[in-house]
Parts: C-alpha cells; structure tokens; sequence
C-alpha cells in the first residue's frame, strides 16, 4: 500500500470486493432456533439492514469460523472467509438433526462488495447502491474498522462503481485489516483459538442468549476473565515475520500477521501471546532479541 493510498482510505474510505467469500442460506420455520444453537451471538436480534457479527465455535469453544449473518425475507444468509467454504458447511450441516432447516451453498450466485466513505460525503453511499438492480440487500455492516455497507449483487449482476472510492487489492486490504487490528482466519482465529482471545468478546458474543455449542466453556472463561492467549498489536523498527517466536524470558508466542506500515515505514502485525505477558515488552527470536513496542 502506498502512502497516498493510505491518506486517501483513512480520509475518504474504499470498498472492497468479497465475492470470493464463502455464502450459505438458511430456511425453514426452525432457522433461528437452529442457528442460534451454533454461534455465539444472538441471531434473534439481527435487523433487516444489518449484519450480525458472530464465531462458531466447537464443543471446547475454540473457533471453527467467524460469520456475518443476515435475514432476507424467509431466509438467514451467511458469509465466511473462501477457505472455510467445505469445512463450515460440513460443520453447519452435522447439527441438522430433526430440525426444519435446509442449508444450501449460494456462493457462486451472488456478488458481495463492502464499503464505507467519509462521514462528510454521505452522499456517495446513497449513489453506490441505489444505482444498482432491484434485486439487492444492502445492509450496514462494520467489517474493517468503520461503519460501511454490504452490498449483495446477483453475480450476474454489472459490477457496482463507486465513484471516487477506491477499490483496495487483496494485498492493500490485508496491509488494511491489520492497521485496524482486526483478526482473520486462519492467522489469529483458527482451531486454537477461544473468540476472547482475539479480543472477540463485545463484538462477537452474547452471554445472554441460552446455550450453544463451545457455550458453557466460554462462559467460564467470561466468569474467570482467565484465558491462555491474547492477542497483541505490536510496531518495530526491525523487520519480522509470521511465525517468530516471541519471548519474555521464556517462550509465549508468534506473530501470526505483519504488513508495512504505509506511513512511517515501519513493520508493524499481530500476534497471539500469552495472557499477562503484554505490558512486559516482547522481544523477537528470544530474550535478547529485537524488542517489539504496542501499538
């Protein structure tokens, strides 16, 4: 990412292309009931405009997946990171047991975009999606760091223009993710990880809702506010990598993402440590090694 393009995101926004994303429907009269049983936050509450941020987790309550969820007409949509497409759907549909629910892989039939502009420019959101076909959600959605907007488009749909905004590669969105401190399966969320750990807890979780699967160890964790990891927003001078073992006078994590920051030029990612060993300072490759700064 170049630094004009990093003043132009943080100044005016940008929209990204997720179409690639993983996309099941849900229908049936026991979708709620069911689906509510599978993730960790309360689909009773999703709004017709909005998405529903939440994790699914399994039975030790680490995460299987992270989700957005929501409602269109008599059915629930979902979208997940593209690797979880075989393994999400296996896993949704090992729990439909007697419940009236039918689970079915749309992702080849939509487009999904997301975008957020400048709270100066409100305009530019209207002019993006009301341009488009009928046939559209359009629903709130905070993916990366700021209020935006998902917009749904049959894939046969024109590709949507977002007047000034520009649309981020692949590689500027992660560089993107990161700078917010957002978490991404697989490098901090995966089969290791309990949703608080990566700091998931308000955003993800509703302690309220009744039970669901992974539920009862997530709710001794919240009761205990003890867990084994957490995660960790760090910058450095030096050059490091995913991967790296990171130390307090002995081992207590890695580093699972880095990008540059467009900026200052410095490294600066994410990692996964363990509980307490934070304020501490971390230092790279061992004791003596380079000393990470928190971001």
């Amino acid at each position: 990412m170049t630094a004009e393009l990093f003043q132009q995101i943080t100044t005016h926004g940008a929209a990204v292309n997720l179409s690639s994303r993983a996309k099941f429907k849900l229908t049936g009269a026991d979708r709620l009931r069911y689906l509510n049983g599978q993730v960790t936050n309360d689909v009773r509450r999703i709004k017709p405009d909005e998405t529903l941020y939440a994790c699914v987790t399994d039975v030790k309550g680490r995460i299987a997946a992270d989700v957005f969820v929501h409602a269109e007409g008599d059915s629930l949509l979902l979208d997940a990171e593209p690797d979880l497409r075989e393994t999400l759907g296996m896993r949704l549909e090992r729990y439909i047991v007697a419940d009236d629910v039918e689970l079915t892989d749309v992702t080849e039939e939509w487009q999904l975009w997301h975008f957020w502009s400048d709270a100066g420019s409100p305009d530019r959101m209207d002019n993006v999606h009301s341009a488009q076909e009928s046939t559209h959600h359009t629903l709130r959605s905070t993916r990366y760091g700021a209020e935006g907007l998902d917009l749904w488009l049959p894939a046969s749909a024109n590709i949507p223009t977002f007047n000034s905004l520009p649309v981020l590669s692949d590689t500027d969105l992660e560089t993107w993710r990161i700078l917010q401190n957002i978490p991404r399966w697989p490098h901090e969320l995966n089969a290791e990880t309990f949703p608080p750990e990566a700091g998931l807890e308000a955003k993800a979780m509703d302690f309220f809702k009744g039970c669901y699967i992974g539920q009862e160890v997530l709710s001794r964790i919240k009761t205990t506010g003890k867990m084994p990891r957490e995660m960790f927003a760090f910058d450095s001078e030096t050059a490091v990598s995913v991967g790296d073992e990171l130390w307090h006078e002995k081992l207590v994590g890695k580093i699972t993402s880095v990008t540059t920051h467009p900026a200052s030029g410095l490294t600066i990612g994410l990692a996964m440590v363990r509980q307490g060993t934070i304020p501490n300072g971390l230092h790279v490759g061992g004791s003596a090694g380079p000393l990470l700064r928190q971001r």
